[in-house]
This record gives C-alpha cells, sequence and structure tokens, in this order.
C-alpha cells in the first residue's frame, strides 16, 4: 500500500476515534465497556479516617435526608437496620451516566430485599432530567435528591462518589469516580453487610 494512503487512512481512524470519545453517547458507550472489561472496580473496603476528622459517626450520618422521586422524604436515621448503597451523581457528568446500568443490575439483585435501601441521588435537583434520563435508558432505580447536608466524607466534590452503610449507619465503603456495580464481588460485598 502506498504510504502517503496508509497515512491518511491513519489519520482518519485517529480523528473518528477522538470524536466518538468526545460524542458524550459514544464516550459513555466506551466507558461502559471499559468496565466491563474489569478497568474500573470499586474500592470495597472501609475508609480510613482522616487524621484530625475521625469516622463519620452513624450519629452524623441519621442527621441526612433525602427527597424520593414521590416527594417522599427519606431520612437516614430511619434506615437503622438495613445496608444503605448511595449513588451520588448528575444527568450532566458522562461516567455517571455510564455507571447507572451496572448499579441497575445490582439494584435488581436486591430490589426485593427488605434490608438494604437504594438511594441514588442525583445531586443537582434536576427531577425532570433525572426523570427522563432514567426512562430513556429504561432503568428501574428509585432516584433522590438532597433534603439536608451531606457530610463531606461521603461527597467531598467528585462525582460519581457511592457510599455503602453498614445497618449501624457506619461508612462501611466509599468509591469516587465511575466503577461496576454489577461485579459477584460488590453483591458479595453487600450481602455480607447484610448477614451481619
Amino acid at each position: 500500500m502506498n504510504p502517503k494512503v496508509k497515512k491518511g487512512i491513519g489519520n482518519i481512524v485517529f480523528v473518528v476515534v477522538i470524536a466518538l470519545l468526545l460524542w458524550p453517547t459514544s464516550r459513555t458507550y466506551f466507558q461502559q465497556m471499559l468496565m466491563k472489561v474489569g478497568l474500573f472496580k470499586p474500592k470495597l473496603e472501609t475508609p480510613q479516617p482522616v487524621p484530625d476528622q475521625g469516622a463519620v459517626p452513624a450519629a452524623q450520618s441519621a442527621a441526612v435526608s433525602f427527597v424520593n422521586h414521590l416527594g417522599e422524604t427519606i431520612n437516614v436515621s430511619d434506615l437503622k437496620g438495613k445496608v444503605v448503597f448511595v449513588n451520588f451523581w448528575a444527568t450532566w457528568c458522562p461516567p455517571c451516566r455510564a455507571e447507572m446500568p451496572s448499579i441497575n443490575v445490582l439494584y435488581d439483585k436486591f430490589k426485593d430485599n427488605a434490608n438494604i435501601v437504594f438511594l441514588i441521588v442525583e445531586i443537582e435537583g434536576e427531577k425532570e432530567k433525572a426523570a427522563a434520563f432514567v426512562k430513556g435508558e429504561k432503568l428501574t432505580l428509585p432516584i433522590s435528591f438532597p433534603n439536608s447536608d451531606i457530610p463531606k466524607e461521603w461527597l467531598s466534590g467528585s462525582i460519581p462518589t457511592t457510599v455503602i452503610l453498614d445497618k449501624e449507619g457506619n461508612l462501611a465503603t466509599r468509591h469516587e469516580g465511575m466503577a461496576d456495580y454489577a461485579t459477584t464481588e460488590v453483591s458479595t460485598f453487600i450481602q455480607s453487610l447484610i448477614n451481619k
């Protein structure tokens, strides 16, 4: 093959790949593919307290509340005795959108289990956009919105961020960034918290 033609084809492929990465829908698909090959696994370990801050005591986490899509207030204090999976996201966030199908798979595994609650918290309060996204992606996730301050030990500014609370309301794990929550490891981790 002519070296100029070969170089031209290489340039075209490069431009197409860059365009796909910049186009939001393609970027989400690409991120989901990377999750499926195991590049984005959530950390499933109890975070170490930051010096001078300590851990988030269950009493402090109990003061946190959310409002669900029906307008009902959900107080974390009322969820004592249940494992609580909280994912913080926004409708404009491509990594948040990319991990949602994996969260939906996890939710479907546990949705009939009375010992776990899922709070998928759209932090911007964009109720209509959140509902449109869930409907468009055919997700069954229950969307909630902040109704109080969120402890910075849970959400320090980066999204997506996921925290899982044990039955006492203590932080069992926290993961910042996109991750695949449809793995056996995540289900096993949650089931172990439920069984305690």
